[in-house]
């Protein structure tokens, strides 16, 4: 009798993931493939903050032995073809509305993309947590305009708060938007299927995917115990 082909993962969007989600991943595939922080820098003077933290850090046997494959870098700038897949995502509109229901409804979604356990600068402004939430979910950001250009022109000034609140929002997009560029290329790159515990991001890539046409597996995961605090 053949043995079922062995079916290689890249885990997105995060360089992360949670103990009981690597155990699953590690019953169900050959191997796991891991990015690396992803650092987006948006002007030559603003950019993410990258973290040096592997998934194989606290697994070295995991890394020797093939089933953890990590070092895929995903930061810097970003070249015309990831600026034009992004921007076609901003101007999709279900996509869109995907991103910002992610936001009101999916706690670890919205954890995963603001900080707002105490207080969050908006700008020159720190905002109570709860106070910059609601700004961030107004409806209307969900259809407003977005472009990677205009984020670029709102890190390098935000002279009204409100500009600041556009900001942050068109960050959380852009992030969301890029890790979606860089998880086709790597899965493409390699032969790997897309994986990831975070239904918000599975329907997101799902998304994009039947709206361009990209032949990719794609698979949500929901390993048996589940991590109460994503």
């Amino acid at each position: 009798m053949n043995s079922s082909p062995v079916r290689n993962a890249l885990f997105y969007p995060f360089h992360l993931c949670a103990p009981d989600t690597l155990d699953y991943l590690l019953a169900h595939y050959g191997s796991i493939h891991f990015r690396d922080y992803m650092a987006l820098r948006l002007t030559p003077f603003m950019g993410t903050t990258a973290y040096q933290d592997r998934m194989g850090d606290e697994h070295p046997d995991l890394v020797r032995s093939g089933r953890i494959v990590q070092g895929h870098a995903v930061s810097g700038p970003l070249d015309d073809a990831a600026v034009a897949g992004i921007d076609h995502d901003f101007s999709d509109p279900h996509w869109r509305q995907l991103f910002h229901a992610g936001l009101q409804e999916d706690r670890r979604f919205q954890r995963g993309l603001f900080d707002l356990t105490h207080a969050m600068r908006i700008g020159s402004t720190l905002v109570p947590g709860p106070a910059a939430l609601l700004r961030l979910l107004e409806s209307q950001r969900a259809g407003a305009q977005c472009t990677v250009a205009l984020v670029q022109q709102w890190a390098r000034s935000s002279p009204s708060l409100e500009d600041a609140y556009n900001f942050e929002y068109g960050l959380a997009l852009l992030k969301t938007a890029a890790a979606q560029v860089y998880t086709f290329r790597l899965a493409s790159a390699h032969g790997l299927i897309a994986v990831t515990d975070s239904v918000t991001h599975h329907r997101l890539l799902s998304h994009t995917m039947a709206r361009e046409g990209i032949d990719l597996s794609n698979e949500y995961v929901a390993p048996p115990r589940r991590h109460s605090s994503p």
